[in-house]
């Protein structure tokens, strides 16, 4: 199980970075990082001695665990951590650096749907845009512009958007319950 998070997780990070990349300008580097609860565990090891390394962990703390009546260590308990410009974007980032974190691993996660399965996914984002200023909008839109079939919605206003985004866009306003496309 683990072998194969490293191996996505591998995958994943060459697709989201130059994603975030792209939709930060080229202004923010990100970093996507496997922190295990066996802290030896590296994405470069072979199978058979990231099982070594769990079965000794798991050895060297099995009476804590049986004293605390939990386990401590194991797959469950790894984590992913996100580095923005080598600064944990969890503690650090701001929030329109942590919107973009999640959706360049969005967009990441589409790219590896088409590889494995051929065509890409229907898009659903709901409410991605309030917390991204209009050019981290425009980048974002631009990142699966005709690629991927997506629906967005949003309680900001869409009129600081690249007009050209916006030409091949139908834009469903709904007020008090009643729909009507402004444009499209």
């Amino acid at each position: 199980m683990v072998y194969r998070r490293l191996s996505f997780i591998l995958q994943l990070r060459k697709w989201a970075a130059p994603i975030h990349a792209s939709i930060s300008q080229g202004r923010e580097r990100l970093s996507v990082i496997y922190q295990s609860s066996i802290n030896d565990v590296s994405e470069d090891m072979d199978l058979s001695k990231i099982i070594t390394l769990y079965q000794t962990g798991f050895k060297r703390i099995s009476r804590r665990e049986i004293e605390r009546g939990t386990t401590l260590v194991g797959p469950h308990r790894d984590d992913l951590k996100f580095f923005v410009n080598e600064r944990d974007v969890q503690t650090y980032g701001s929030q329109g650096q942590q919107r973009t974190t999640a959706l360049s691993l969005k967009l990441a996660e589409l790219e590896l749907i088409k590889n494995e399965v051929g065509e890409y996914p229907l898009l659903l984002l709901d409410d991605v845009l309030s917390e991204l200023d209009d050019i981290r909008k425009t980048h974002l839109l631009r990142a699966f512009k005709h690629k991927v079939q997506t629906f967005v919605t949003t309680t900001t206003n869409v009129e600081g958007l690249d007009d050209e985004l916006m030409e091949r866009a139908d834009v469903f306003q709904i007020n008090q319950g009643n729909a009507a496309i402004t444009k499209g």
